[in-house]
């Protein structure tokens, strides 16, 4: 016997019981089978402290749409989930957790004791984010789950890092950074995001040693001339061929330095003398190099200055600048001061000002891993979608830096290189090395751990069992499609790209399916600084899984932005109300043990039939082209227009009715409900499984359904212009009665001029219930006038319509006279207001033109009545 539905849709009676009841039988573990062809997604590992936020609900929810379509077409669809162990973050995290309640530092604890606390603090916290994915609806193989430290990936990144080092991919070197004064840990470039600061030029004068003259530099960042280890100028700028080989005094503290020719000064800029400082400046760096200059680093890890500076040592960078610059002035070494906008590097995790800095790190030499993963996008054999983010991808791996892989944390993969102390011997291992191969003297492990991202590159291919070659990783790799967001293609996907080349020699997955961020109603970001995010807990348990799951899908564009508010929210709980009102509408006229589609139909059968497997087709091919928000509309505007508002009203005279007539219009409403279920089941999966439950069908769960598949005999091209004309008629008449305010309550007689007379006289059931008519004539003669008829034009047919069947010409008039009145009296208003010169002087000009609006508005509305009135007394 079938569930009978509730009266009313509660997301909170279904969501959990459906959800566990998928869980249990296993729907989301997919068995392997040769015999199938496997369709792989690899989650987005969100942190694993983190919580859920609208950007993650909008990845799992485009994710899953994916996953549920493909598993419905018959793939054998794997899902891995998993979370990130998010180095930064994660230790910031734990570090502000034993401040606050113990008020410790990691340093009072030790690494070892400090690492125990991080995990802890992992097992308590980690499986928050899981648990709310489930909330989603996210259909992920849980048995499957990873985490980027669990030891199947940590031996996949001692792998990784060892085969690169022995190819000379990795190596140790003191390079200018993008250094954290705040986080105290160096950066990758993908890490430091940019913004305008506003700042200043200071022009400072260096003396020429033993002589009255000197040069003047300009700099932004006055506190690392104590770096300065020389002055360059062109080697063609004739102002200074005389000082090139001299020797400078640097103010404050009177270290000599010298004037050298290098072809990286611009002549035409500024003075056309640069202060070179190697170890805060990429650019003099790479100067410093070319010249042999010395390299003296004048900050701390926190950003104060050290003893290279003098008097100014222990100083913050900002305090010494203001100090630094005070005394070049009381020393008369200050020429002038310009206000000076310019681009900074900021932390991408805390917001600091980032500091260039030479330091000794651990380094991946991108130039040779980054020419396969240009070549595979140049090939087509990886696809971004949208395309336009190829573009901004090859210009990133084009003009690649060397990747600073190692961080100044303690929580993350420790790299697995071991120095001897006693006689300097470095060895790079996947296991452990505790003596020395040289010496025989103990080994101690580099303290420092890999960027997070490095770990995360090997994603795609470390959880299905790399470097093992195992039976997961023969058959789901490559994975199909990576879902994620523009913000982070450098981080995250670049490095996957290169990797998985590099490891496995193949592709890590086909496509990169690339969504926007998700906005407030403003266009803004969401922040916790601007108070404007949303919690989608909080959303589902308002509306429900499925409500937003299609406001996010809704509209959804590839690589597009989206704005969300609550007015959609509402929209979608409103939609989702209709679909459950008009399928038990459907379930409560149903008499029929299962669906079958009869040979005999009629016209508004095939019709909808037919606009029904145009809909599978599109969307099908909608879907498979990542058009999901295109998809979406399609099932949207099919449900509630054709379905709802003309399939349903055109068949109820015909459910009423007993025997084979009814029977075929119970067929048609079931099997077009279940196909539509089935396809909006990916974007509303627990509204429709609760529905598909009590239809007549013999399939368990709509999630292990047949997606349905396009039928060449489903087209009924001639019923289909049949119903539209139709349509198109009926639509008119009803616009009509509405301009004239008559209800559909007041039947009139109606006459239908038109060359398709056999469609319309075999339709006339349904025109009269649906127009109102009280009976129809249909003619071809399309000379047949009638007196004192409105005429309505529509596609194909004209519909004339006695205007005394339609209106009670006195009570009309009298009507009419009165709202005649009440809209001279608004105009009289606007008009006094508009005349009033302190109201024009004074009001906003907003304000103004609303007024004007206004008169506009009632200007035309008093044309019409006046028209109206005109033709009732004529």
């Amino acid at each position: 016997m079938r569930k009978e539905l509730a009266k009313n849709y509660d997301p909170k009676d279904v969501e959990e019981k459906i959800y566990d009841t998928w869980l249990k039988n296993g729907y989301f573990t997919p068995q392997m089978d040769k015999k199938k062809e496997p369709f792989t997604i690899v989650i987005p590992p969100p942190n694993v402290t983190g919580h859920l936020h609208m950007g993650h609900a909008l990845d799992e929810t485009l994710q899953d749409i994916l996953m549920r379509y493909k598993r419905m077409q018959g793939f054998c669809a794997l899902w891995v989930p998993g979370t990130d162990h998010a180095g930064i973050a994660t230790q910031i995290k734990v570090e502000e957790v034993l401040r606050k309640e113990e008020g410790l530092t990691r340093h009072d604890l030790g690494r070892e004791k400090f690492l125990e606390r991080v995990w802890d603090f992992k097992e308590k916290h980690g499986n928050y984010i899981m648990d709310q994915i489930k909330k989603l609806g996210s259909s992920c193989d849980f048995s499957r789950e990873r985490f980027t430290m669990d030891e199947g990936c940590s031996k996949a990144v001692k792998e990784v890092f060892v085969n690169l080092y022995e190819k000379g991919l990795i190596y140790r070197g003191n390079k200018i950074i993008n250094w954290c004064p705040h986080c105290i840990t160096a950066l990758s470039d993908a890490e430091v995001e940019h913004e305008d600061q506003a700042g200043a030029f200071w022009h400072i004068k260096y003396p020429v040693k033993d002589s009255d003259e000197f040069v003047i530099v300009a700099t932004t960042r006055p506190e690392t001339m104590f770096g300065d280890t020389a002055v360059a100028v062109h080697p063609d700028d004739e102002r200074y061929t005389h000082l090139v080989g001299k020797t400078l005094i640097l103010p404050l503290v009177n270290r000599e330095i010298p004037v050298i020719a290098d072809d990286y000064v611009d002549k035409e800029f500024g003075t056309g003398c640069v202060k070179i400082t190697p170890s805060h400046d990429p650019n003099d760096f790479e100067v410093g190099l070319r010249h042999n200059l010395e390299q003296i680093r004048v900050m701390n890890d926190d950003a104060t200055l050290n003893q290279y500076a003098g008097k100014y040592e222990g100083m913050d960078r900002y305090e010494a600048r203001k100090a630094v610059v005070a005394d070049l002035e009381a020393e008369g070494l200050l020429l002038k001061t310009e206000p000076h906008s310019h681009n900074v590097g900021i932390c991408y995790r805390c917001g600091t000002t980032v500091e260039p800095i030479t330091s000794r790190q651990w380094f991946v030499k991108m130039e040779p891993l980054a020419k396969k993963a240009i070549e595979v996008v140049e090939k087509r054999e990886l696809e971004f979608v949208p395309d336009r983010f190829s573009k901004i991808y090859m210009n990133w791996m084009e003009n690649v830096h060397d990747w600073c892989i190692s961080r100044q944390l303690w929580w993350g993969h420790q790299i697995p290189a071991y120095y001897c102390d006693a006689c300097g011997e470095m060895v790079v291992s996947k296991e452990k090395v505790h003596t020395c191969p040289k010496c025989g003297g103990k080994m101690r492990q580099e303290e420092d751990v890999l960027d997070t991202w490095f770990s995360s590159a090997l994603w795609p291919f470390s959880t299905l069992g790399w470097p093992e070659k195992t039976k997961e990783m023969d058959y789901f790799f490559p994975t199909s499609v990576l879902v994620t967001g523009y913000d982070i293609i450098f981080f995250w996907v670049a490095r996957m790209i290169f990797s998985s080349l590099e490891h496995t020699g193949k592709i890590p997955f086909r496509h990169v399916f690339i969504h926007g961020l998700v906005r407030d109603s403003q266009g803004r970001k969401m922040s916790k600084s601007l108070g404007n995010g949303i919690d989608p807990l909080e959303i589902i348990d308002k509306y429900g899984a499925d409500t937003l799951r299609f406001t996010l899908a809704n509209g959804n564009s590839p690589g597009n932005d989206m704005r969300f508010y609550i007015e959609r929210v509402e929209a979608a709980r409103n939609y989702a109300n209709k679909i459950w009102n008009a399928s038990r509408f459907v379930l409560m006229n149903l008499e029929i043990d299962k669906i079958e589609l009869p040979a005999q139909l009629e016209m508004e059968d095939k019709w909808i039939l037919s606009k029904y497997n145009t809909l599978v087709k599109e969307v099908t091919e909608n879907l498979d082209r990542f058009e999901l928000g295109v998809a979406l509309a399609k099932l949207y505007d099919f449900s509630w227009d054709l379905f709802c508002d003309w399939y349903i009203e055109m068949v109820k005279p015909r459910l009423y009715e007993k025997g084979e007539n009814a029977k075929t219009a119970q067929n048609v409403l079931a099997y077009v409900l279940s196909g539509f279920l089935k396809m909006i089941h990916p974007f509303m999966p627990f509204i429709t499984e609760e529905i598909f439950q009590s239809l007549p069908v013999d399939e368990e769960s709509i999630m292990v359904s047949k997606w349905p598949e396009f039928d060449e005999k489903l087209c009924f091209e001639a019923e289909e212009k049949a119903a539209g004309m139709l349509i198109s008629a009926i639509t008119g008449v009803r616009n009509i009665r509405a301009e004239m305010n008559v209800p559909m309550s007041k039947k009139a007689q109606m006459f239908i001029k038109t060359k398709e007379k056999d469609a319309f006289e075999k339709s006339e059931a349904i025109f009269l219930k649906l127009a109102g008519a009280s009976g129809i004539t249909v003619t071809d003669d399309m000379n047949l006038s009638v007196e004192d008829s409105v005429s309505v034009v529509s596609e194909d047919a004209e519909i004339l319509i006695p205007l005394g069947d339609l209106v009670d010409f006195e009570k009309e008039i009298e009507r009419l006279e009165k709202e005649k009145n009440n809209v001279l009296g608004e105009i009289d208003r606007v008009e006094k207001k508009l005349s009033n010169h302190g109201f024009l002087e004074k009001a906003p000009a907003k304000l103004v033109e609303n007024e004007k609006a206004k008169k506009e508005k009632y200007t035309q509305m008093l044309q019409q009545i006046e028209s109206r009135l005109e033709s009732y007394r004529k």
